[in-house]
């Protein structure tokens, strides 16, 4: 990847200036609004950090000189940080888990739901702001979807080859999304971890043909739900010992080195990265089990369970929330993919064997599904501006940076929260509810059989010891999981096939092949996402 250079001194553009500020409230409003419309009429919700950027492009070549503010790459970057945590707050983190009470038939519990969301996502983006850039989500990761929307913001900046490169790959990814072909993934397999995209894609393809060719439905039997189960918590188990474990001398070096750097331009470094996990993890152990109790105390679940129900509760609550994020997180780092729909639901399977009555049941889904996708979107988020800063080449000025993309995406969430109180009621009077809602639902009333259970239990051990061999730096079990639970056998073509391409480029043409390719990538990734949001509010974009 090119590189953008950032003098020393350079000052980042701030939030609250107010041409910025003018431009982000708006994307903001824009975003949660797209975001609820197209949940509850699409089930789904498009990243729409590129819009945003496109937004800020488009304003900046305005012929006024009010308007050259825009020209920064910086202040595009804080354009689609807000725009997407406005689109993803709004819709995955509010809506939909306010709509489960909702269709449970128990409106009293919609506002305490609410409450207890909106504080999750406030917490899931201070998280993954404080854990960006450690060894759990790491800088260096492939954060896909933030690898294309820095690249096309740099390449709207600079122009030349890179520009060239990048407008092929928009046209081609968002001729392949016409036809209906899965672009992005072929554009994530130039990015991501080979080994993880690897697991990814074969998930794809076991999941699309098990049932035509072998006729197994691997879904009904709940098999991705069980490796899933016992990925995640290898998963678990292995960021505790990356937390315990021994610190790197190199990585005590480069710290040492980014605070002395620091402190000589003014600006105050964190505590070490390895204390900064524990402590952050503290943080949102603490906060998840507050906002539990919030919950059940104010949906009134005292009246239903006893003192012990109450407290297993609070705690199974707040634990499955954590792993929930944690898990999507990851995924999403890796490959681009956060199932979040998927993992809430294995979260409420769980709870359905624990025995937990279902108006509690209600809550922990909602509660769970809350978290994740605020926490992986910022991630694609502060990747982008990782790459516009320099990839870290000024601590300050990427600190700096960082500090201003959290605010943007808090302004976001909090934007997008009265967004969604003011349209709710009308929307679900309406029936307009995501669809994924109804699963939830369903689930509860239906309850989990003998049969379910023990599927659960033995396809967690396969997903436990994939997870196990593959260490925490691939994510073998988790994206196997994550595939399994997507019913794309396209996208597994399509991440196999750029998995091809791109070993066989590396080899005839060497590393030099490398940011090409990456660039290439972005291009995919950026075209099929434009045309899918694009094809999602004007019918007939896309190939019938």
């Amino acid at each position: 990847m090119s590189e953008i250079e950032t003098p020393p001194l350079q000052q980042h553009p701030k939030v609250w200036d107010p041409a910025t500020l003018v431009l982000l409230v708006i994307l903001c409003v824009f975003g949660a609004i797209i975001g609820v419309q197209l949940l509850v009429s699409l089930g789904v919700t498009p990243n729409t950090a590129i819009i945003g950027a496109m937004a800020a492009m488009i304003v900046a070549r305005v012929p006024l000189k009010f308007f050259g503010h825009y020209r920064s790459v910086h202040v595009q970057n804080l354009a689609q940080s807000a725009t997407s945590a406005a689109t993803f707050g709004a819709a995955n983190s509010l809506l939909l888990p306010i709509a489960i009470p909702w269709l449970f038939g128990r409106p009293d519990m919609v506002v305490p739901m609410f409450i207890g969301v909106a504080l999750a996502m406030l917490l899931d983006g201070f998280l993954l702001y404080k854990l960006f850039n450690t060894k759990l989500f790491p800088a260096t990761g492939a954060w896909p979807h933030g690898v294309a929307a820095a690249e096309s913001i740099k390449a709207g900046d600079q122009g030349g080859k890179q520009a060239v490169l990048l407008g092929i790959g928009i046209f081609l990814g968002a001729l392949g999304s016409f036809f209906k072909f899965p672009t992005a993934a072929l554009g994530t397999a130039f990015i991501g971890n080979v080994w993880a995209l690897g697991m990814l894609g074969i998930g794809f393809l076991l999941r699309g043909y098990s049932s035509p060719v072998f006729g197994i439905d691997i879904n009904a039997l709940y098999i991705p739900h069980g490796i899933m189960a016992g990925a995640g918590l290898v998963a678990l188990i292995q960021i505790i010992f990356l937390m315990r474990g021994k610190k790197d001398d190199a990585h005590d070096e480069r710290a040492a080195a980014e605070k002395a750097h620091a402190a000589k331009h003014g600006v105050e470094m964190p505590e070490h990265k390895d204390e900064q996990i524990g402590r952050t993890i503290g943080i949102g152990s603490i906060g998840f089990a507050l906002i539990s109790v919030l919950i059940a105390f104010g949906s009134g679940m005292y009246h239903h369970m006893s003192v012990g129900w109450l407290i297993a509760f609070m705690f199974y609550a707040a634990f499955a929330a954590f792993v929930h994020e944690m898990i999507v997180g990851l995924a999403a780092m890796h490959s681009g993919w956060f199932p979040a729909f998927a993992v809430a639901l294995i979260t409420l399977l769980v709870g359905i064997l624990i025995g937990f009555p279902p108006e509690a049941l209600a809550m922990l889904c909602g509660f769970a599904a809350a978290t994740g996708p605020a926490f992986a979107d910022m991630g694609y988020d502060l990747k982008a501006g990782w790459i516009l800063r320099g990839n870290g080449k000024n601590p300050a000025f990427e600190l700096d940076g960082r500090r201003q993309q959290f605010l943007a995406a808090s302004m976001a969430f909090l934007i997008a929260i009265p967004v969604v109180a003011f349209v709710y009621q009308d929307f679900f009077s309406q029936g307009l509810v995501p669809p994924v809602a109804k699963v939830y639902i369903a689930a509860i009333q239906a309850g989990v059989s003998f049969d379910i259970a023990k599927s659960l239990l033995i396809w967690a051990i396969p997903g436990a010891l994939i997870q196990f061999i593959g260490g925490p730096s691939r994510q073998m079990g988790v994206l196997l999981a994550t595939g399994l639970l997507i019913n794309n056998p396209m996208a597994g073509w399509a991440v196999l096939i750029g998995l091809g391409i791109r070993i066989a480029v590396l080899k005839i043409k060497g590393p030099d092949a490398r940011g090409p390719l990456e660039v290439l990538a972005a291009g995919l990734i950026a075209g099929d996402a434009l045309l899918s949001f694009f094809s999602s509010i004007i019918p007939g974009l896309r190939h019938k």
